[in-house]
C-alpha cells in the first residue's frame, strides 16, 4: 500500500489506516473475536496506521489493540490515540499532571513504554491557544511516555490554530465528500507545515456507504441513533453534521459514477485519498471484509477530473448551506 510520511513524527504510514472507535463502543455491539478479526484484516491488507482513544469504550478498543500487539508484534505499525475526553470539557483539565496519568493509562491499556502518537480529542477552543498545554506536551516527549503528538480537531480555525504550534505532528479533522472546508485552507497550511492530516469520519458515519435508505434504523446505543442533533458531543461527529435524507440524496446522486469495479464506499476514500495533503484515512470496520475492501480503496485509480467535479458540485448544491460555516 501507498506510504505517506508523517514528517514530524518521523514515521511513513499507509494511506489507508484503521479508526477503532467501533471496536470499543458506540457503534453497536463488536465482539472480542470481531474485533480481533477487523484488526488482522486491516494489517493483511496493508494497513499500518490504527486509530484509537481511551475513551473509546472506556479503554476496551485499547485494550484490543494491546492484545492484537501482543499477539502480532508491532508489525511495523503506528498506533495514534487520544487523550482528554474522559473529564469535563474544561481548558482546566488539560494540565501536565493529568497527562502523565492519562498516558500512563493508555499506555498500560496498549501494552508499551512509548505512545507513537498522542492526540488532544477535540478539546476546547480555548486549549489551542494555551502555551502550557503545549510546552507540557512537550515535557511528554522529553520524558519518552509518546514519540510525538497531534491534536484532533471540531473546526478549520483549531486546525489551523494547531498547525502553527511548531510540536504539532498531526492534526486529525473531518474530511469527507460532504464536509469540503478543510481543502480551502488547512490542508494546503499543513502541506507547508509539515503537518500529517489524518482524515476522519471519512464515510460520514456510513452515510457514504451507499448502504442505507430512508427505512435503515441503528441499535439504541450506535451513535447515529443517541447522538443525531448532538445530545452526547458535536454532532457535526454523527453523519457530518448532515441530514441523513440529504445524505442520502448525495448517495443517489454520485452511486451512477461508481461502474462494476467500485463500491460507492470505496469512491468516497478514494476522493480523500486524492485530495493533496492527506496524509492518511481513517475508516472504521465493523468486520473484517468491510476492513479488507476499505484498504483495497488505496489501489484504485485515482479519480478523474469528472468525478472530482462532480463531488464537488453535488457537495455545493445539497450540503454546502447546511454545514460549510458550522465547522
Amino acid at each position: 500500500m501507498e506510504q505517506r510520511n508523517l514528517t514530524r513524527l518521523g514515521r511513513s504510514v499507509s494511506v489507508v489506516g484503521l479508526g477503532a472507535w467501533q471496536l470499543g463502543a458506540d457503534w453497536g455491539q463488536v465482539s472480542d473475536d470481531t474485533a480481533s478479526a477487523v484488526l488482522g484484516a486491516a494489517v493483511d491488507a496493508g494497513v499500518t496506521f490504527l486509530d484509537t482513544a481511551d475513551v473509546y469504550g472506556d479503554g476496551r478498543s485499547e485494550q484490543l489493540i494491546g492484545r492484537f500487539l501482543r499477539e502480532r508484534g508491532d508489525a511495523g505499525l503506528t498506533v495514534a490515540t487520544k487523550m482528554g475526553r474522559r473529564v469535563p470539557q474544561t481548558p482546566e483539565a488539560y494540565t501536565l499532571e493529568n497527562f502523565r496519568a492519562w498516558t500512563d493509562r493508555s499506555r498500560a491499556n496498549l501494552g508499551v513504554d512509548r505512545l507513537d502518537l498522542v492526540q488532544l480529542h477535540c478539546p476546547p477552543t480555548a486549549v489551542f491557544a494555551d502555551d502550557a498545554v503545549f510546552d507540557a506536551l512537550d515535557t511528554l516527549v522529553a520524558e519518552e511516555r509518546l514519540a510525538g503528538y497531534g491534536v484532533s480537531v471540531e473546526t478549520c480555525d483549531q486546525a489551523l490554530t494547531a498547525i502553527a504550534r511548531p510540536g504539532v505532528a498531526s492534526v486529525q479533522i473531518i474530511l469527507n465528500a460532504v464536509r469540503l472546508k478543510p481543502l480551502e485552507r488547512v490542508l494546503p497550511a499543513a502541506a507547508a507545515a509539515g503537518v500529517g492530516i489524518i482524515a476522519r469520519v471519512p464515510l460520514a458515519s456510513g452515510l457514504l456507504s451507499g448502504r442505507y435508505d430512508e427505512q435503515t434504523t441503528f441499535p439504541a446505543d450506535d451513535h447515529r441513533t443517541f447522538n443525531r442533533h448532538g445530545e452526547a458531543f458535536d454532532v457535526g461527529e454523527t453523519f457530518s453534521g448532515v441530514d441523513f435524507d440529504r445524505g442520502l440524496a448525495v448517495v443517489r446522486r454520485l452511486v451512477p459514477l461508481l461502474g462494476p469495479d467500485r463500491t460507492m464506499a470505496q469512491f468516497a476514500l478514494r476522493w480523500i485519498i486524492d485530495q493533496p495533503g492527506v496524509t492518511v484515512v481513517i475508516p472504521g470496520a465493523r468486520d473484517a471484509d468491510q476492513a479488507r475492501l476499505n484498504a483495497a480503496a488505496a489501489k484504485l485509480a485515482p479519480l478523474s477530473e469528472a468525478e472530482l467535479a462532480a463531488v464537488r458540485d453535488t457537495y455545493d448544491e445539497l450540503v454546502r448551506p447546511q454545514v460549510h460555516d458550522r465547522w
